[in-house]
């Protein structure tokens, strides 16, 4: 099933988020310091992380009982728990079996419970989960967390300046992602959010094999450019995709880890029909299509007497 986005904040709310998380930089001496010093972050956050491997079901099951059942846990992970911030010990708890660079963005995104003043003291405990840090069930303060721990992460405006300075391309980000100790993802994600381009990024789960040469790759989440989505908008995306379309064509399988840039096409909200480049890259787990807009295809020709 496709993902909604999970970072979507108003504009009044993007500003405050963004100006604690500059704030976040300043105070800990982690401004332009690459990659961002996490443990910094955290000290000024006054949150404490446990390194023990403790995150289990016995775990979790004796922080509930803690509680009551008086309703003092503002939130609780509906899945797999990958984070857990408990603010009577000013602790967190990160999930140990996480990617390196996962368990990153994991640890600003609980750092963000402990350090934005309107959100600590609504908190007991919160969980959370794959199904709270970027699916449907994320409420205003895990999408304030995400765009924390993102505009941390990645200093702010400082990676899409440097991306602007390179190519268009699938590879920028990926380059950058080591120098900002980001996973591909984050840092795919942050490059087409933020670009000035008409760009999109389609996250596909792996491509599931069927009998003979087919295959079903299934729609995880799209990501658009601010122009992009005024441009052809939202939620028009299938929701899987086959080799007998342009954008399933290009996904990579047997064993390639990505495809060349091709020629596509996209029609507008005002059925205008526009020429776009679209390449694919994959890192097993996931697969990821980007897509920018070059040129319009339909024009008015006015023939002169």
């Amino acid at each position: 099933m496709t993902r909604p986005d999970d970072s979507t904040l108003s504009e009044h709310q993007l500003r405050r988020v963004r100006k604690e998380a500059l704030r976040a930089l300043e105070e800990s001496g982690a401004l332009g310091v690459l990659p961002t010093p996490i443990d910094q972050i955290m000290a000024v956050a006054q949150v404490e992380e446990v390194h023990e491997d403790v995150l289990n079901q016995d775990f979790l099951t004796r922080i509930r009982s803690e509680l009551g059942g008086t309703g003092a846990t503002l939130k609780r992970a509906l899945g797999k728990v990958l984070g857990l911030f408990d603010a009577r010990s000013s602790q967190v708890f990160i999930d140990r079996s996480l990617y390196v660079a996962k368990q990153s963005f994991v640890r600003l995104h609980e750092a963000a419970h402990g350090f934005l003043p309107w959100q600590r003291p609504m908190y007991s405990v919160v969980e959370d989960c794959g199904d709270s840090l970027e699916p449907e069930v994320a409420d205003a303060f895990d999408r304030e967390a995400n765009v924390f721990a993102a505009e941390v992460l990645f200093q702010g405006d400082r990676f899409i300046e440097e991306a602007a300075a390179s190519k268009f391309s699938i590879y920028t980000p990926i380059r950058l992602s080591k120098s900002y100790g980001a996973s591909l993802y984050s840092s795919i994600r942050q490059y087409v959010a933020k670009n000035p381009r008409t760009c999109a990024v389609l996250v596909l789960d792996p491509p599931e094999m069927r009998e003979g040469d087919g295959f079903v790759a299934r729609l995880r989440r799209p990501v658009q450019s601010a122009t992009f989505t005024e441009m052809f908008g939202v939620g028009n995306w299938p929701e899987k995709f086959t080799p007998n379309d342009d954008i399933g064509a290009m996904v990579p399988i047997d064993g390639r880890r990505a495809s060349r840039p091709r020629a596509i096409e996209l029609t507008d909200l005002n059925s205008d029909r526009h020429e776009c480049v679209a390449e694919a890259f994959t890192q097993t787990h996931q697969v990821f299509v980007l897509i920018h807009q070059v040129k319009a295809l339909t024009s008015t020709t006015i023939i002169m007497p």
